[in-house]
């Protein structure tokens, strides 16, 4: 049976939300299943709200279903009502715009956004009725593939996926397509092990079961090829110019509530300014800028064909967009797209200015969020977010200026060397910034918004141990007696708990996949909800699998222990990272490299792809009070010719 509505509709009215499963939006397509068409199901491991606005699944949705070798449809994590529905009745896992049996799919593709959701992934796989673990599938079960950010340690996941793909998939999922469509019309020769023997020469591509880990006094030792046409390092793929890519052309419109509600346009993928805590701003390099007359054309033909009355403008950081005010004033102009309100919604504050805020506020005023990151400028200098306490002043005043009453600030606590000083300096931005709002507008207010960090794969604090959760605790609870007494002033945090199983899952090896299959088997399912996320769970789990939390999570890492993911390449050289990581040991910043000498990342000539960006020229003021020697006319940093050798990592 290929479509389950008969069987799905009688339970909807039992559960909350309905218009979850049901399909049917503007932009959904119905594609033709078939023999010699690959069908992909993906399969985004949280809600619908929350999964819906995904850009990275609604493209590669738009890309498969424009081949003809190809079907693609998607599915979400049915929320726990449902699911105790589904179970009840024998109902299994479908797509909501066929309601097509996830079993009848050739490939579950799950997007990774946030480690916490690993437990939805064996749920969602459990509910299609496939085998959790790869080694158990048969040939007529569906390949389990995966893709996103948190892929750049696949490891915790290794058991239970049988593909991955590393960075860009636009190309990426067109390979996989051929490798697949032809081992379906060879009447799938070789088998199983063999088509994934075969993916795993595709550029980009990490088959899990084609390696195998190796330990040596319970420490990972290796992760070695079990056959000689494996790569030993798989490199991640990059889409070298995204003009080739106008992705999404026919954005979904959800017939219910979502998150992010608006059309969004991605503007330019990559980030160089080396912020060291920014895992995305690290795998995601070199920068590669859409064109703006692209840009202008996808935001009025998107606001044309959706009905949206707003627009995001996304990126790892959108001010730094070139041109971005003439981008936003198009946008907002009433002769091109109407009253259209622009939310930005990744603003670093020594790139925001009068004039962008000036052509915001001509429509709706959407929030504006500033991520200061850290509260003193020692620590920004550790972390690499040179921005002065100068340019967050100016940034919130143009804001006040042009009649926004409330913003947000985002900080993270726990990162290398933080102090209480450091912690404390939170509040003290906060409070300063709600007195330059009363200079400008009527009860001003500030959101301080504080995450626990976490060292993540490939960035210059992979090394680092992470705070406990007491420590986290104790630094929210400073902040908290800082801002107690500030009027204007809210502050909000996250679960200091939360951060530490996510903590574990971002670094962990293979062996951690006992622990998030235990987890997931004693109920633990949507952790990234506070109302279901419970900290006891995962200690109990990792004490069954022999996991020391301490050890895993809170311990610092030397230079020449094997990572878990140090058979995977996102393009960064090793010692870059360490040199990076001894510099923010150093307090010493470094410049955005689009406007200095190459410090020699690997991302840039790597892959033989330079920055894509339409002006060679650096911001104005971009590099006032960072401590540069700007005096031969760009930002070079002081200890420039000491980075030229980071092949001298001890």
């Amino acid at each position: 049976m290929t479509n389950l509505w008969h069987r799905l509709e009688p339970l909807l009215p039992q559960v909350s939300k309905p218009a979850r499963y049901i399909g049917g939006e503007h932009g959904m397509q119905t594609p033709v299943h078939g023999p010699g068409i690959v069908s992909w199901l993906l399969t985004y491991p949280d809600t619908y709200e929350i999964g819906l606005p995904n850009q990275g699944l609604q493209i590669l949705y738009e890309i498969l279903n424009e081949r003809p070798d190809a079907a693609a449809e998607r599915a979400y994590a049915p929320w726990v009502d449902l699911e105790a529905q589904m179970r009840a009745e024998g109902l299994p896992l479908f797509s909501v715009d066929t309601h097509r049996p996830a079993a009848l799919f050739d490939v579950i593709a799950f997007n990774l956004s946030a480690e916490l959701t690993y437990t939805n992934v064996l749920n969602c796989i459990d509910l299609a009725g496939v085998p959790v673990h790869s080694r158990l599938r048969h040939e007529a079960d569906p390949l389990v593939g995966a893709g996103g950010h948190c892929t750049y340690n696949p490891e915790p996941l290794a058991d239970f996926v049988d593909f991955v793909v590393l960075g860009d998939g636009e190309e990426a999922v067109g390979d996989i397509t051929e490798v697949l469509r032809d081992w379906k019309t060879s009447g799938r020769s070789g088998g199983r092990s063999g088509v994934l023997r075969a993916l795993a020469r595709v550029p980009g591509v990490y088959v899990p079961s084609m390696y195998e880990p190796v330990y040596e006094r319970g420490r990972l030792a290796a992760v070695e090829p079990r056959h000689p046409d494996v790569p030993a390092v798989v490199e991640k793929r990059t889409v070298a110019d995204l003009a080739d890519w106008p992705y999404p052309k026919r954005q979904l419109v959800p017939l219910t509530e979502v998150v992010h509600d608006r059309l969004n346009v991605e503007v330019f993928r990559g980030c160089t300014r080396g912020c060291r805590f920014c895992q995305a701003g690290m795998i995601t390099r070199p920068v590669r800028e859409r064109p703006a007359e692209q840009v202008r054309t996808m935001v009025s033909e998107g606001l044309r064909r959706t009905g949206y009355d707003e627009v995001a403008l996304t990126s790892l950081s959108t001010a730094d967009f070139s041109g971005i005010e003439q981008v936003v004033a198009s946008t907002v102009d009433a002769s091109g797209c109407g009253q259209v309100s622009v939310s930005l919604p990744s603003l670093r504050v020594d790139a925001f200015t009068v004039g962008i805020a000036a052509q915001i506020q001509r429509a709706r005023r959407t929030g504006l969020t500033f991520a200061p990151e850290a509260g003193t400028w020692r620590m920004r200098q550790v972390i690499n977010k040179l921005i002065t306490e100068d340019d967050l002043y100016a940034a919130v005043e143009s804001a006040y200026s042009q009649g926004w009453r409330r913003m947000k600030l985002y900080f993270l606590t726990g990162l290398p060397t933080e102090t209480d000083e450091d912690t404390l300096g939170i509040a003290e931005l906060a409070r300063n910034c709600v007195a330059l709002g009363r200079g400008h507008v009527r009860s001003p207010s500030v959101t301080v918004s504080v995450g626990g960090f976490v060292p993540k794969p490939f960035t210059p604090f992979q090394w680092f141990g992470q705070n406990t959760t007491v420590e986290l605790r104790r630094k929210i609870g400073l902040l908290r007696d800082g801002v107690r007494r500030a009027k204007g002033v809210q502050l909000k945090w996250h679960d200091a708990a939360a951060t530490l199983a996510e903590g574990l899952a971002s670094r962990g090896d293979r062996r951690l996949g006992g622990v998030i299959e235990h987890v997931w088997r004693h109920g633990g399912t949507f952790q990234e909800w506070s109302e279901h996320f419970d900290l006891q769970r995962w200690q109990a789990a990792a004490d069954a699998c022999g996991i020391d939390i301490d050890s895993w999570v809170h311990r610092h890492r030397t230079f020449d222990e094997v990572l878990p993911w140090d058979h995977l390449s996102a393009g960064l050289h090793k010692d870059f990272l360490w040199q990076d990581w001894r510099d923010a040991l150093d307090e010493v910043g470094l410049e955005d490299c689009r406007w200095t000498p190459c410090y020699d990342c690997g991302a840039c000539t790597g892959y033989g792809i330079e920055h894509v960006v339409a002006s060679a020229v650096p911001p104005a003021g971009g590099s006032q009070g960072t401590g540069m020697d700007t005096s031969r006319g760009a930002a070079v940093p002081v200890r420039l010719t000491e980075r030229g050798l980071v092949g001298a990592a001890p």
